[in-house]
């Protein structure tokens, strides 16, 4: 049987930027991978200029299809919750959307940000890590939203990681000085070949070009790892992990 992996983000190029190489490298192994994006990034900072929010809505979705098509994503979904203000939407809605989609798509391995908010501290990225935290535990027990489960059975994830850049790049200087990032349990060593698929992905999301020029400009030197921390597992880990998948027991 293949394994599954999911990832859970918030922004169109999210899952370029911040899990590209793994989703890259899983595609190169047979492993199944979705994606489930919250938002169509209506409201990015980086736009033509008298570009509506609506008109950068419809590239951002375009850029979105097509960075998962070179990702080669086995599913790929983008909604519509207001860009910027997850953190004001209704917890369980956005809890019931991820539990659907685990439910749906069964992954062993689940992929989101941390509580800190990515590399930039948003707080779209931290209502993502809450709302898929919860949905990682409830996913695969009966009691929660149990609507679904006329058309879905239960599914239980067995492993959950946050990504854990060790770098931060964000205008706000109070963010900066206080903000923190998770410890690494597993780092993926990406060498020229694959860093440059991976900002070729990332360039497919042409409005916001001036994103990675930014952080390239800032941190280049650290942009040859993409780390990751272990948050909750099934079957215990110790150590720094090799790759997503120890202790993962395929199903039948």
């Amino acid at each position: 049987m293949p394994r599954r992996l999911m990832c859970l983000t918030a922004h169109p190029d999210d899952e370029a930027g911040a899990f590209g190489a793994a989703l890259l490298l899983a595609a190169e192994q047979g492993i199944e991978t979705s994606v489930v994006c919250l938002t169509e990034g209506a409201a990015g900072s980086y736009r033509q200029e008298g570009q509506t929010d609506e008109e950068l809505a419809a590239s951002r979705r375009e850029e979105f299809v097509d960075a998962c098509h070179a990702l080669a994503i086995d599913e790929a979904r983008l909604l519509k919750y207001p860009d910027g203000q997850l953190w004001e939407q209704p917890f369980l809605s956005l809890v019931g959307v991820f539990v659907e989609g685990i439910r749906r798509f069964r992954p062993h391995v689940v992929l989101t940000f941390g509580g800190e908010g990515g590399v930039n501290l948003h707080r779209d990225h931290t209502t993502v890590s809450l709302a898929a935290t919860a949905a990682f535990h409830w996913a695969g027990r009966s009691g929660f939203f149990a609507e679904q489960l006329e058309t879905l059975p239960i599914w239980a994830p067995q492993k959950l990681y946050y990504a854990a850049t060790q770098f931060l790049s964000t205008r706000d200087e109070e963010a900066q000085r206080g903000g923190t990032m998770p410890p690494v349990s597993l780092s993926l060593h990406l060498d020229d070949a694959l860093m440059e698929r991976k900002l070729a992905v990332f360039g497919k999301h042409t409005s916001q070009r001036g994103v990675i020029e930014r952080v390239r400009a800032q941190f280049g030197d650290q942009m040859n790892r993409e780390d990751y921390h272990l948050v909750a597992t099934r079957t215990p880990v110790t150590g720094v992990e090799e790759d997503f998948w120890g202790g993962v027991v395929l199903d039948a």
